[in-house]
């Protein structure tokens, strides 16, 4: 840590969306590290590209961005990463290319230094969907002070997951978020049968000991929970442009006040209004400074 601003890593996928009206540079984990950079902490991702046009495109976007990129890795024989986007209303389709360069993660030395001086790490399943980017991910993982933020930010995709990459990540993360729809497909695979979605996450969370589930609502908010108490939020009303990368940044957002130890019911409103915030702009990394002058915070 320098001052107040944290080391935050993103780790996992690095990609191009290809939305009907272009390209946009995303990946859950690229998107977290931008929001996390943006509300003023030292972002980076940890991820793998091609040595091609698009690879170094998006490296040097991200880079502008304020975001660092020494712990992303080039691959001379695989493309970047590109996922076609189509929309039904303003909810987003994904067809996720595979074979890619961020199927072949790799452990170096300076992924083990880095994953030693992180103070918050967010990953997914997706990034997970080979054998070998999974194990480097729980390597990375693994490296990681007992005091750090490991947050797993489920994001079930297409097909990309299963009951023991689940089981494993869950038992890595310290914290866990997945959203309304997910929650009952993650409880069934492990057994967990509850009244309602409060009594799910809750032992959801008792199962893995997390310290904190979430369970984001969409225009209905959020459900955190820990050992001692919940806190549900109804959401803010909000003029959707599209809903890519409005939980990513509602997971930075929550990471950011997870480290400075705010009250749950100060994150919860945080993290709404920063979800809110980009679901309302067009694409997962719009520009932060109108949020920043009205929040009056960074």
């Amino acid at each position: 840590m320098n001052g107040n601003r944290f080391k935050i890593v993103g780790l996992g996928e690095i990609l191009w969306d290809l939305l009907p009206s272009g390209k946009q540079l995303g990946g859950a984990p690229a998107n977290f590290a931008y929001v996390a950079t943006q509300l003023g902490d030292r972002g980076s991702v940890a991820s793998r590209v091609g040595e091609d046009s698009e690879g170094r495109e998006a490296i040097d976007l991200i880079r502008s961005r304020g975001v660092g990129t020494d712990l992303i890795q080039s691959d001379p024989e695989h493309p970047t990463g590109s996922v076609i986007v189509t929309f039904n209303g303003d909810q987003p389709k994904y067809e996720i290319v595979p074979d890619v360069a961020w199927d072949r993660l790799e452990f170096s030395n300076e992924w083990q230094a880095a994953a030693g001086e992180a103070d918050a790490v967010c990953f997914g399943s997706l990034a997970q969907r080979s054998t070998a980017s999974g194990n480097t991910i729980r390597s990375f993982l693994s490296q990681t002070r007992p005091d750090a933020l490991r947050v797993f930010d489920v994001n079930l995709r297409c097909d990309f997951f299963d009951p023991e990459v689940l089981r494993a990540s869950l038992g890595a993360a310290n914290v866990a978020k997945l959203n309304n729809d997910e929650l009952p497909v993650v409880c069934a695979m492990f057994g967990i049968v509850g009244s309602d979605e409060n009594a799910m996450a809750s032992m959801l969370r008792a199962k893995f000991d997390l310290s904190l589930l979430c369970v984001t609502r969409g225009s209905r908010g959020s459900l955190l929970v820990t050992s001692r108490r919940m806190d549900e939020h109804r959401g803010i009303s909000t003029e959707v442009a599209d809903t890519i990368g409005a939980g990513d940044a509602f997971t930075a957002a929550m990471t950011h006040g997870l480290l400075r130890n705010w009250p749950l019911g100060t994150i919860s409103e945080f993290a709404n209004r920063v979800g809110s915030f980009v679901a309302s702009r067009s694409g997962a990394m719009p520009p932060f400074e109108k949020f920043m002058k009205q929040s009056g915070s960074r």
